[in-house]
């Protein structure tokens, strides 16, 4: 492990995202995260270099630590941790500015081949290969 934090991404909680208590939306927390897995991809540089891949989303989870009302601001952090196999991790937490814990997601993915409609091994080994920056990506490398 490096003492490097991970991946943030700064959003603004907006009026529409807002449930009928004033309170964040439960969806709207997967979509933070979703936000911070593709603002951390394109920053790494792992949306190019790899044609007919894809990643995909298997599975997502949120613990609600605490409530979000609009004109909130959060870090969204992310980041991967690559495993054996065909999928990794893509984990968030949401802290509001003072740096209260309001959300933990986990997220699973892997990398689809978009002609077949399957898993592809090693996606670490792919990303790297397609020149991504495994070091921004991972605060484990």
């Amino acid at each position: 492990m490096t003492d490097r934090e991970p991946f943030r991404t700064r959003i603004k909680v907006r009026h529409y995202e807002l449930d009928t208590l004033g309170h964040l939306n439960h969806a709207v927390y997967h979509s933070y995260g979703e936000v911070s897995r593709l603002e951390l991809l394109e920053a790494a540089g792992a949306l190019e270099g790899l044609p007919g891949l894809a990643s995909v989303l298997l599975e997502t989870h949120v613990v609600f630590r605490r409530e979000l009302r609009a004109g909130d601001e959060v870090d969204v952090t992310c980041d991967v941790k690559f495993g054996s196999g065909k999928t990794f991790k893509m984990d968030s937490n949401i802290y509001k500015l003072d740096g209260t814990l309001a959300a933990e997601i986990t997220c699973t993915l892997g990398l689809m081949d978009l002609e077949i409609r399957k898993l592809v091994a090693d996606p670490r080994g792919r990303y790297e290969a397609a020149g991504a920056d495994l070091k921004l990506m991972s605060t484990a490398e």
